[in-house]
């Protein structure tokens, strides 16, 4: 397939990494990939296609043969050290180069990056994405995308091969925002679906019939809509992501209300539960876990 003639560049094959660049293969895409973890790039190579993969053993090395790479890493630390550490991109950045990351950032680290890669004549993108492991199999995630209009036209044909077309958002860093945001306002209702759910379940009312009238009434969200019944009821607990991702992404939340002098009390409540359930149950238990973690935490004093 002409798509496959020239490879794409792709570092980090994570949880959700590894069915993004799937689906990238599945589109007929050559990847030049990089991953400390072996069994990550043999997950990469089991089923692809002959020369639709092959491995870079440093991030240059990922830069020196794609002119587009796409970063799926856990948080801006992991990012700095791919672009600017030791074999890192942004010593192999040259005009043309399109950078595009699509993990949870920090908008002020993303701000940075990207100013570094331009002086060195590349572009840098942020384009996180929503809809977990499930989607990202699917290739159909929810993308954000922030950066200039012409790098943001380069990328769009490779976003939409591992989800919807992605939403433009502004300037590079506001889809970072925009994604860290999202994410406190779905925290904010996992935990207030969590909490109703323990209430009700001490005063002894069917909890699936609980999860109906809150679906059918203005309590309805995402969390009550597709995790209540199949992993919260259930203590299934398999939303397929972190608690420790979504702790993040709440600290994300805090870095913007600090930058912008914001007062946001809910906020910060959710910062610490989550902060206290990471410590309580480790950070990569399930995120819907939080619900356990209230069931287990003492009876408040009266």
């Amino acid at each position: 397939m002409a798509a496959a003639a020239t490879p794409l560049g792709f570092i980090g094959l994570g949880m959700m990494g590894l069915p993004m660049a799937r689906s990238l293969l599945r589109h007929g895409r050559a990847l030049v990939a990089c991953d400390p973890s072996e069994a990550a790039r043999d997950a990469l190579s089991e089923g692809a296609g002959a020369g639709a993969v092959r491995f870079a053993a440093t991030p240059a090395g990922v830069a020196e043969t794609a002119e587009t790479v796409v970063l799926v890493l856990p948080d801006s630390k992991a990012v700095a050290q791919v672009v600017e550490g030791p074999g890192g991109l942004l010593a192999a950045l040259r005009p043309g180069h399109l950078v595009v990351d699509m993990g949870s950032s920090l908008p002020a680290e993303t701000r940075r990056l990207a100013a570094a890669a331009a002086e060195r004549g590349a572009a840098f993108l942020d384009a996180p994405v929503s809809g977990g492991v499930a989607k990202a199999r699917d290739g159909t995630l929810a993308i954000m995308l922030g950066g200039d209009d012409e790098p943001c036209a380069r990328a769009e044909p490779v976003l939409r091969e591992m989800g919807a077309p992605p939403i433009r958002t502004g300037p590079v860093g506001s889809a970072h925002a925009m994604k860290a945001l999202n994410n406190y306002v779905y925290a904010a209702g996992l935990l207030a679906a969590a909490e109703a759910v323990r209430m009700a379940e001490a005063l002894g009312l069917d909890l699936h019939v609980f999860t109906d009238v809150l679906n059918a009434s203005s309590g309805r969200n995402v969390a009550t809509e597709t995790k209540l019944k199949s992993d919260v009821l259930t203590g299934r607990y398999a939303a397929g992501f972190q608690l420790g991702l979504m702790r993040k992404d709440l600290e994300t939340a805090g870095s913007i209300a600090a930058e912008t002098g914001l007062d946001a009390p809910g906020l910060s409540l959710c910062r610490a539960l989550w902060a206290e359930a990471v410590e309580k149950l480790g950070p990569r238990v399930d995120n819907l876990e939080i619900h356990r973690f209230l069931g287990q935490r003492e009876t408040a004093p009266r």
